[in-house]
């Protein structure tokens, strides 16, 4: 078996990718294709025997759009380029018809004396809007006619079509009224929503840029005795990796020699940095806090925890299947059934009166009725008014597939640092003992910590500026890796530090009050005058003070929540005991993705987080919502982005994906039922009863009567609260 990327060209919607994925399934020896719609790309597996690239590749282009095999490599570059083609080629398309449609539309709303005139000029502008602006819609129904199957094209050439090709009928026969302005008007709305879509498609390439960028483009290593600088590239597996303070680790590897702390946050999630001694693992990408490291290379290039991250992402917005809009559900059965009808309406009046203008005007009457333009507004106003009303809440929801997504979210998984925490340590807890106070314990631990690096010595020492302690001078100052500090003011010799640094020092009255600390998920420093214990400081990441509201929203809401972190257990159990909520903890990056795959087969999953280690999660998920605070890759990676760095505000979110799909469904409702009640009526069911007609001119009027009903019940979603 053998699995390639093809890359598609000409795929504008879900009927193209189902066409594609059909042709491609009935190829010999393929086992499973997916065309993807949001990524232009078709993932195939096949057997290598019995078939090959170039037979994929002729399938699809027998369909009538381009493919070539993905080279595989990551270019964000070339996709920025090609998206911006893309987006400059609509907006000129758009443009181009626009500049036909105004006139058109102009001359169509003025009677004027010689209409005969006016409406060859109108047939003059409206050409190249038909048959230039237009003519992709033209190439698409064309193509999904040969598939068998009918797509949005296909109704908006048909109706476009109708409308235009009457209009010339009527001006050569000298008939008065045409619908020239008809057809123009409809192609340049759906141009003009087709642009829309192209820009707010997904931000792949840029998140996996940003990913890149992490990366240290150099390399210190040790050769023959010597330290040279290489491009990370070059780094081989077994080589001696030199890592000064302040540096990122340029690869994954063993702490061969040396003692210092990482920041692993973008990548594992651990608030605090983490202590390296010698035969411990760092992660490529990780930044070194203090401490000068010599690593031994385990994993290089491809192999990298970094590059697997950008794999899963890959993947995850690979194998995200746009959702089957309903109208191109729809009009799979409706246009066949339209067509036939007008068939049927010709046929039957040109028996009944023998008339060919009389039964062509009825038959085209069906047509212009029949005209998609309300199913085709219904999910595109709706869509642009709540992203609007969203931005006005600083909640940016990337296009209408996470805002038609988000409605049915049944779980919401939160990542801890950054997202439901503040994602920085401070102190928490004072315990003062053998009659120190509180502001003495700060005062000291403030003084004998204001020499170190470490996070938690700046905790304390912005504890200490806070509450705006005067510091007092040190002496013999002594960082001890792993354990703490020892220092001396004045007279008396501190220590400050863990359980390892106090040894000799009795503890155990105090071990209650350590332990009780420790279980809520907070570091307890310990600080000795001599052999005694005057104090605890305790440091934590503490809670986001929305954080218990907005879980309350989501319970009511009818949502599960769970919490997701690579921090130990003990912490991530303080925190969800606190809040009532399920909790996976030591979770590394790869396994948050796995989670959220579990709980999407129980539902529809939301993915919460604000850092590099959430991106392959947030790609994963339903819908991925990145905190505004959080990394750009965060933030490229999910589907909505909350500006005001507030949960409550994913809560929102989802009320407002609601109030959307409630809108959309109203516009669908009243779009069908327009076309139910409107299509027998332009077919004369009424006219052999009680005379009346419904002529194209009243047809096109109740067309564009019902597309103006669809977008005011659309702008209705902006009085609504969330």
């Amino acid at each position: 078996m053998k699995k390639i990327v093809l890359d598609i060209k000409g795929m504008h919607c879900a009927s193209c990718a189902t066409l594609i994925n059909r042709a491609l399934s009935k190829v010999e020896g393929v086992k499973t294709a997916n065309v993807n719609i949001a990524t232009n790309k078709a993932t195939v597996e096949f057997e290598e025997k019995k078939t090959e690239a170039a037979a994929l590749i002729g399938a699809i282009k027998s369909k009538g759009y381009d493919a070539l095999e993905s080279s595989g490599a990551v270019d964000p570059e070339q996709d920025a380029r090609n998206r911006q083609q893309e987006l400059a080629k609509a907006w000129k398309l758009f443009l181009f018809s626009l500049a036909f449609t105004i006139p058109v539309f102009a001359l169509s709303m003025f009677m004027i004396e010689g209409f005969m005139q006016k409406d060859i000029v109108m047939w003059i502008l409206s050409t190249p809007v038909q048959f230039g602006a237009a003519w992709h819609m033209y190439r698409s129904a064309f193509t999904a006619l040969r598939g068998k199957s009918a797509n949005m094209d296909t109704l908006i050439v048909l109706g476009t079509s109708a409308a235009y090709f009457y209009s010339v009928y009527a001006v050569l026969a000298g008939i008065e009224g045409t619908y020239f302005e008809v057809a123009a008007v409809l192609i340049t709305i759906v141009l003009f929503g087709r642009w829309l879509e192209a820009r707010a498609k997904g931000k792949t390439s840029e998140a996996i840029k940003r990913l890149i960028g992490l990366k240290p483009k150099t390399a210190t290593v040790l050769r023959k005795g010597k330290e040279m600088k290489i491009p990370v590239d070059d780094v081989q597996v077994g080589d001696l990796v030199i890592v000064k303070p302040g540096e990122k680790v340029p690869v994954d590897g063993i702490v061969h020699e040396g003692h210092s702390s990482i920041d692993e946050s973008m990548v594992t999630g651990e608030s605090m940095p983490v202590e390296k001694k010698e035969g411990d693992a760092v992660i490529g990408a990780t930044i070194n806090k203090h401490g000068l490291l010599t690593i031994k290379a385990t994993k290089v290039g491809a192999n990298t925890t970094l590059a697997h991250i950008i794999r899963l992402i890959e993947e995850a917005q690979g194998s995200k299947a746009p959702i089957q809009r309903f109208a191109d559900a729809v009009s799979a059965y409706f246009v066949p059934v339209v067509l036939l009808i007008a068939i049927g309406t010709f046929v039957t009046w040109y028996l009944i009166s023998k008339d060919f203008q009389f039964s062509l005007i009825m038959s085209v009457s069906v047509l212009v009725i029949a005209c998609p333009c309300a199913l085709g507004l219904a999910t595109p106003t709706a869509i642009m008014v709540g992203t609007g009303k969203g931005a006005k809440y600083g909640i940016l929801i990337k296009g209408g597939e996470a805002l038609e997504t988000a409605h049915k979210v049944t779980h919401v998984i939160l990542d801890k640092t950054g997202t439901i925490t503040k994602g920085k340590p401070e102190v928490t807890d004072l315990v003062s003992i053998s009659g120190i106070s509180e502001k003495e314990l700060l005062t000291v631990a403030a003084s004998l910590e204001k020499g170190s690096e470490h996070p938690l010595a700046e905790a304390i020492v912005k504890a200490a500026a806070k509450r705006k302690l005067v510091l007092q001078k040190v002496s013999g100052f002594k960082a001890i890796p792993g354990h703490g500090i020892e220092a001396s003011l004045g007279k008396s010799k501190y220590l400050l530090g863990n359980v390892k640094l106090m040894k000799g020092i009795p503890l155990k009255a105090h071990e209650k009050n350590i332990h009780a600390l420790e279980e809520q998920g907070k570091t307890v420093m310990m600080l000795a005058q001599g052999k005694k214990l005057v104090g605890l400081v305790a440091v934590a990441d503490t809670m986001k003070e929305t954080s218990p509201e907005a879980i309350k929203e989501f319970k009511k809401m009818g949502i599960d929540v769970y919490m997701i972190t690579g921090d130990n257990t003990r912490t991530a159990k303080a925190i969800a005991d606190k809040l009532g909520i399920k909790y996976f903890a030591e979770v590394l990056p790869e396994d948050k993705a796995n989670y959220v795959k579990k709980l999407q087969k129980k539902g529809t999953v939301a993915m919460v987080g604000d850092g590099i280690n959430d991106a392959p999660a947030l790609a994963q998920a339903d819908i991925g919502a990145a905190m505004g605070s959080g990394t750009d890759v965060a933030m490229e990676s999910g589907d909505i982005v909350l500006m005001r760095d507030d949960l409550r505000d994913v809560a929102k979110a989802i009320k407002l994906s609601r109030q959307t799909m409630s809108k959309i469904k109203q516009n669908m409702f009243w779009a069908l039922v327009y076309n139910i009640l409107g299509i027998p009526i332009a077919a004369g069911v009424l006219y052999s009863s009680t005379g009346w007609l419904l002529s194209p001119i009243i047809a096109g009027g109740a067309m564009a009567l019902s597309s103006v009903s669809v977008v005011s019940n659309s702008l209705l979603l902006r009085a609504k609260k969330l």
